[in-house]
């Protein structure tokens, strides 16, 4: 037989692909519609391999609504072959048991949490199994959840950082946003706006600055430069409006310095974020949720992707909810989904 001549490597293919794990999320939700949106460009399927933990039901309808022709191979989740056969482009793991859900009830519900926890379950099994095991997955990229379904299914974590922390033994975890415009990480993450002057610790605020700075360097900054915020109006001018500034935010500035780390503050929270976006700063730490959420949020709607930082495990995130309102509509855009999905697979080959 005459032998073949080898064809020239592809330039806009990796040598070795990662095989990134995406988390369908909930499935009343739009998590469904922006995965296939996603996927369904050729330039994002080639940054990786996929296995998507979900239902293709769900998929297969969001796909029809877009006039787009299924690109995937369905593995029933719990047959022998979706231990190892992870040998196409595009793989869906079928939890076909929930698939009454999602076409007529957009709201949160019981089985909708009961179904979001186990794709995300198998998939931080699939990520913790050892390198070169046939059914390893090297990311996780995850649709949104509806943090009402969990509690309704008996979770007692409020969001999936939480969740990761918990089922990775992980000692630190915080929520990192990453865009074009803005990088933040927050110190702390779902806990009411009213708890958070006694959660606050020196301790979670070093973290999030010194997290924050190694992945500024994964990211490819080579000297982050880091801001950190006040928790009070003008951070407090000098312990006028309390002194979380001076008592616990300061002294975790100076445990960071003192490990050169180029970090600065605290800064008033209403005037940082525009210092960071003209470029004074690499990343920004907020001390609670909407503090860092809100200006990433109105720069980078369509562009930004939640990472966690601190687990063994690469995770990336889109930074949206499940949007009840528009599913089924042919409505929900997939940018965030893709910028968490080029992060991932980034990280994940390492670069």
């Amino acid at each position: 037989m005459a032998s073949q001549t080898p064809q020239p490597a592809d330039p806009s293919r990796p040598a070795r692909r990662p095989v990134l794990g995406i988390t369908m999320g909930e499935p009343a939700g739009i998590g469904p519609e922006v995965v296939v949106k996603a996927l369904a460009d050729p330039e994002v399927r080639r940054l990786a391999r996929f296995v998507i933990y979900g239902m293709n039901e769900l998929l297969s309808y969001a796909a029809d609504l877009a006039e787009i022709d299924p690109f995937w191979w369905r593995i029933q989740h719990d047959s022998p072959r979706a231990e190892y056969d992870f040998v196409h482009d595009v793989v869906v793991m079928d939890y076909d048991e929930y698939s009454i859900l999602g076409q007529a009830v957009h709201r949160p519900t019981k089985q909708g949490g009961q179904a979001s926890l186990r794709f995300l379950d198998d998939a931080i099994s699939a990520a913790l199994r050892p390198p070169h095991d046939p059914g390893r997955i090297d990311a996780i990229v995850t649709a949104p959840v509806c943090k009402e379904s969990w509690l309704m299914a008996g979770c007692k974590f409020p969001g999936h950082t939480e969740f990761l922390q918990h089922r990775t033994k992980s000692r630190r975890a915080v929520m990192m946003f990453n865009s074009p415009k803005l990088n933040v990480v927050l110190a702390t993450v779902h806990v009411p706006l009213m708890d958070i002057r006694n959660l606050l610790t020196i301790g979670c605020v070093f973290d999030p600055i010194e997290l924050g700075h190694q992945a500024c360097l994964r990211m490819g900054i080579k000297n982050p430069r880091i801001a950190v915020c006040g928790l009070n109006p003008h951070a407090s001018e000098n312990g006028q409006f309390g002194d979380e500034e001076s008592r616990v935010i300061t002294p975790a500035i100076e445990m960071a310095c003192a490990q050169g780390i180029d970090v600065r503050g605290p800064f008033p929270g209403d005037t940082v974020f525009i210092d960071a976006v003209q470029g004074k700063f690499d990343l920004v730490v907020a001390m609670y949720h909407d503090q860092g959420l809100i200006p990433v949020k109105l720069l980078g709607w369509e562009e930004a992707v939640n990472v966690t930082l601190g687990l063994p495990v690469i995770r990336t995130s889109v930074d949206h909810g499940t949007a009840f309102n528009i599913v089924g509509q042919n409505k929900a855009h997939p940018g965030s989904m893709k910028a968490a999905i080029r992060l991932a697979a980034s990280m994940a080959s390492g670069g």
